[in-house]
């Protein structure tokens, strides 16, 4: 019994580190140990990040942070955000890319002469 009860313990103070882990970690109010602790960013780039927001504030969204820092462009943020990184807490959407330009529409194709139509 014993033996289960600490065998629980283990496994509880366990998850709970994980959950700590995972926990996400704000770009507007986190300091350099904590954005060096993001999967993707090291000293140089937090370093950079913390100069843009102490020079020009709080970053808006996720594009003004592609904006303002070097080397954090769409690619790189989706992954900043799957590692736990937030701007204003909200993670990255993939899906909220700059929207590129749209393709040429298709021309469509002559309709096909009617009998009578043709000229001689």
């Amino acid at each position: 019994m014993l033996k289960q009860l600490a065998s629980l313990i283990a496994i509880i103070a366990i998850l709970m580190g994980a959950q700590n882990a995972f926990a996400a970690v704000e770009i507007n109010s986190a300091d350099q140990v904590q954005l060096d602790g993001v999967a993707g960013i090291g000293p140089a780039t937090s370093r950079a990040i913390l100069e843009e927001r102490k020079k020009n504030g709080n970053f808006k969204d996720w594009a003004d942070l592609e904006q303002r820092v070097r080397g954090i462009g769409e690619k790189n943020s989706v992954k900043l955000s799957a590692a736990g990184l937030v701007v204003n807490g909200q993670p990255r959407n993939p899906g909220a890319a700059p929207a590129k330009l749209p393709a040429k529409p298709a021309k469509t194709p002559a309709e096909p002469a009617k009998p009578g139509d043709a000229k001689n």
